[in-house]
């Protein structure tokens, strides 16, 4: 199916407000419990409601590990007191067909929880070969939090959805946040964009989040004129103050805390610039010391990738200090991955470097 069609009943789907316990909406996760060992497979189910408590919508699905090996059903059925009965109807669209094999279908009992904006599907297949059971776990991004916050005010915003990854815009290029909350100063209406890393696959959704704000942001007051300098006496010499160091003083790692990483890149936030410029002055001036730069990665996604992850941002580090005149023998680079979290993930903190005096 081409992806414009997608994102034309993503758009239907998510406009306006739904009603009360609504389960209409894109619901992303993975189906397991099939009885192939260690099979698993990504999935995408978008729902629209139809006349009463009917609904009908389209269920995505991919072989895990392999991407290219797809199907899509339609899907109808109805509300129940605890959550949602499907059935698959017509299977709209399959790629990367192996001969011998073919895709189950039958019914879904789901039952919705409220809290989480979570489905969990148990599903009967029609006998066919080992088709006979299957469990789905689905979570959806919403709101949870107020859809307007005070104007300049710093206030929390909240969604439901499981690794959620916050963006400044829909292309997601750039990263903001990762977590089901996000703590922001708003001075205008302001969309964000949002998207579940969990069981992500090439239908996953970006879902647009819109806060508006109410009032006027509060005017910053007017700075009083500086009084004039007084004139330091003569042959007296003004002191200033100079910045903390960063260098180690101790065989302890020490944290570069304003040193952080965009979401699953090695690329430096632009925050980063200040204190790796002052690091590299302050080897210059001890130009014997040499330094080891751990690199560290959040819990978000898989463990190997989180290794080389780190190590990539440890390597970041060292190219900036080299350009900026260090001598690249002086320093030596290690990953730790996710291994040495210093908050619960998910937190922008872990995507960190230490450095450490090193003989």
């Amino acid at each position: 199916m081409k992806r414009s069609f997608w994102y034309g009943i993503g758009a239907l789907l998510l406009a306006g407000p739904a009603p009360a316990q609504s389960l209409t909406g894109i619901w992303q996760g993975v189906e397991t419990d099939t009885g192939q060992p260690g099979g698993y497979w990504p999935t995408v189910l978008r729902l629209q409601k139809s006349k009463g408590s009917n609904v009908f919508g389209i269920l995505y699905e991919e072989v895990g590990g392999k991407p290219g090996i797809t199907v899509t059903f339609q899907m109808q059925g109805t509300r129940t007191a605890t959550g949602l009965y499907l059935e698959h109807g017509e299977k709209l669209n399959e790629t990367g067909r192996i001969f011998g094999t073919y895709w189950c279908d039958g019914a879904i009992t789901f039952t919705y929880d409220p809290t989480l904006e979570k489905l969990t599907g148990h599903a009967a297949y029609e006998p066919k070969g080992e088709c006979t059971v299957g469990t789905l776990t689905l979570y959806r991004i919403k709101l949870k939090s107020a859809a307007m916050v005070p104007a300049g005010a710093e206030s929390t915003l909240r969604v439901s959805g499981r690794d959620v990854r916050w963006f400044a815009d829909a292309e997601l290029r750039q990263p903001l946040a990762a977590g089901n909350t996000y703590r922001a100063r708003l001075r205008k209406t302001t969309t964000f964009f949002l998207r579940q890393g969990y069981y992500s696959s090439k239908e996953s959704p970006v879902v647009p989040i819109t806060i508006r704000v109410s009032g006027t942001p509060p005017k910053a007051p007017l700075a009083k004129p500086a009084p004039a300098p007084t004139p330091p006496p003569a042959d007296t010499a003004v002191a200033t103050a100079a910045p903390t160091p960063i260098l180690p003083t101790t065989p302890a790692p020490v944290l570069l805390p304003t040193v952080l990483f965009k979401v699953g890149k090695p690329e430096l936030l632009p925050g980063s610039t200040p204190a790796l410029g002052q690091l590299a002055t302050e080897l210059k001036a001890r130009p014997n010391l040499k330094l080891r730069i751990a690199g560290h990665a959040d819990k978000v996604g898989e463990p190997d990738k989180n290794q080389a992850l780190s190590e990539q941002r440890a390597e970041a580090v060292k190219e900036f200090l080299v350009q900026a005149g260090i001598p690249a023998e002086r320093l030596r680079t290690v990953g730790y991955g996710d291994t040495r979290l210093l908050y619960p993930s998910p937190d922008v903190r872990n995507r960190r470097v230490e450095v450490q005096e090193i003989e």
